[in-house]
């Protein structure tokens, strides 16, 4: 079997797991969502990473010395329909890279990455980030079993939360805006002040 090292080597119509994903040593950074590719953005640029930076201070603190773990990217992650158990990379066929990563289960961590819906995701968009993949990624999650899920809008600095209801969908909580505080629905003694989160956000 040809190595594959370049993205021109697939075939973006394919539909490949993850075992596959593990033997590519691409320059590109990919994602797969139910076995098809999709590309990443660019190297997020300096806002975004401020951005990122700032909550993994705010949220790291607050775990530090607890039972849950907070994973930057890059981070795989793998997905697959919360009814059933832990699959082999053969059966598995998503795996993405979300900007921050909760996990409380410490059984679902290995030397791979994260194998399992994490508690909480949060994604923070990027001029790259498509409506297509903002949709497939919000079915995936819900899909998933990931309890919460936030969006963050850098360039209107705001925060939509969304946690999982009774019948598994996600419902919107909260809209955060302005110098609202957000809290986690899960971690309601975590506190993180908008303010603090957009502090030194340069736009594009």
């Amino acid at each position: 079997m040809a190595k594959i090292t370049r993205l021109s080597q697939l075939d973006l119509n394919k539909t490949y797991s993850y075992a596959d994903y593990m033997t590519w040593r691409l320059n590109e950074t990919v994602e797969l969502i139910k076995g098809k590719i999709m590309l990443m953005s660019p190297a997020p640029n300096v806002g975004h990473q401020t951005i990122e930076r700032n909550l993994i201070i705010d949220i790291g603190s607050y775990f530090r010395k607890k039972k849950c773990k907070v994973f930057p990217a890059p981070f795989d992650v793998r997905l697959y329909d919360r009814e059933k158990s832990i699959l082999a990379d053969q059966e598995i066929y998503s795996v993405v890279q979300p900007d921050i990563s909760v996990i409380c289960n410490p059984d679902i961590l290995d030397t791979q990455g994260c194998n399992g819906a994490p508690d909480w995701i949060i994604e923070i968009l990027s001029k790259g980030n498509s409506k297509k993949e903002l949709h497939l990624k919000y079915e995936l999650y819900q899909e998933s079993g990931v309890a919460e899920y936030w969006i963050i809008y850098p360039n209107d600095e705001a925060i939509h939360q969304f946690i999982l209801n009774e019948t598994g969908n996600y419902q919107l909580k909260a809209m955060y805006v302005e110098d609202d505080v957000a809290i986690p629905h899960l971690f309601p003694e975590l506190h993180l002040e908008l303010t603090e989160i957009f502090e030194s956000f340069n736009t594009e």
